[in-house]
């Protein structure tokens, strides 16, 4: 069984900065892709940053400059360092892991930026 746990997520002033943090446990046996998706109230779910096993990134136009995906493998943990917040990234933020087989997702985190 697999669980993620997420952390990191808060209120902060437009400008500020938050750091998440999705921790995967249990038995998922090589982890390829790790990513973050978001959905703010009447939006759809959007993917925020991904990253590969090779370190290959992809970020959402509204993010990139702004937000960084990184991983620490040993901890099977990836991170979404997000800068320079706006009111636009209030949202509820999802973590998602990838092994060969299957997709997890975290439980999600609320970020809410006010002005």
């Amino acid at each position: 069984q697999v669980q993620l746990v997420e952390s990191g997520g808060g209120l902060v002033q437009a400008g500020e900065s938050l750091r998440l943090s999705c921790a995967a446990s249990g038995s998922i046996f090589s982890i390829n892709s790790m990513g973050w998706y978001r959905q703010a109230p009447g939006k759809q779910r959007e993917l925020v940053a991904a990253i590969t096993s090779g370190g290959s990134t992809n970020y959402a136009d509204s993010v990139k400059g702004r937000f960084t995906i990184s991983r620490d493998n040993a901890k099977n943990t990836v991170y979404l360092q997000m800068n320079s917040l706006k009111p636009e990234d209030t949202a509820v933020y999802y973590c998602v892991v990838y092994n060969n087989r299957s997709r997890y997702w975290g439980q999600g985190t609320q970020v809410t930026v006010s002005s």
